[in-house]
């Protein structure tokens, strides 16, 4: 029983982290509509690679305002 539960909340936990950074791709401004369409596309086809990828690759959040700023 409590193997059942813990597996239940890893992919819960998994969703929650693949919808949090599909929401992000499509919020980051620094993207174009194509890497965008590339990075949904890679998390939707190798969900969790993608998502590792984009995680591990996804700049900070004060690298992305710099990058506003100027």
């Amino acid at each position: 029983m409590f193997v059942r539960i813990m597996i239940i909340a890893a992919v819960v936990l998994f969703f929650v982290l693949l919808v949090r950074a599909a929401l992000d791709v499509f919020r980051r401004a620094d993207l174009t509509g194509g890497s965008k369409a590339g990075w949904i596309l890679l998390m939707l086809i190798l969900p969790f690679i993608g998502l590792l990828v984009y995680v591990m690759m996804r700049p900070s959040d004060a690298q992305i305002a710099k990058q506003a700023r100027r």
